[in-house]
């Protein structure tokens, strides 16, 4: 009879036990992570110089289109078509460079802010763990916390952590 107290005390405190669950505002983590920030800056910096070579490029051919059209009229009408068609390959070759540059850029981009995305879920793995969470869920916009209590809000925490090693 004693083992069968002893085996109902045990199972009911393990029943009593609950899990330990919180959540993390996405959107608002990620707003306030400097470096998802300074990423996104990085980034915008990059896209400006590439916007601003693509100008001045496109620039320099719209003189080399307009110098052709003066030189044009004093020529034959096959040599003429012959320019026109080397200005329109010598246009596709460029567009298609800025295009893969573009591309390239962009692709760069992506995986700067993939990595940050995968340190901030280890991050928020080792947090939990270290505060003895069972759960830690994604809120926000797109994530699976419809409503949560703000005292089950751990953002700030995380944050706070996630800049503080961004920091050293």
């Amino acid at each position: 009879m004693k083992k069968f107290f002893i085996a109902t005390a045990i199972l009911t405190a393990m029943a009593c036990q609950q899990d330990k669950i919180a959540y993390v505002d996405n959107i608002r983590l990620m707003d306030g992570y400097k470096e998802k920030i300074a990423v996104e800056a990085q980034f915008t910096a990059q896209k400006e110089t590439f916007n601003k070579k693509r100008d001045s490029i496109s620039q320099v051919f719209q003189r080399e289109a307009q110098g052709l059209e003066a030189q044009v009229k004093g020529m034959s009408q096959q040599k003429a078509q012959e320019a026109y068609a080397m200005l329109q390959q010598q246009g596709q070759r460029i567009g298609q460079e800025l295009q893969q540059e573009e591309q390239l850029l962009q692709l760069q981009g992506q995986a700067e802010m993939d990595s940050v995305i995968q340190k901030v879920k280890k991050e928020i793995a080792a947090f939990g763990k270290a505060k003895g969470y069972t759960y830690i869920l994604g809120g926000g916009e797109g994530g699976s916390v419809l409503y949560g209590a703000d005292s089950k809000d751990v953002t700030d925490e995380v944050l706070a952590v996630l800049n503080k090693e961004t920091q050293e």
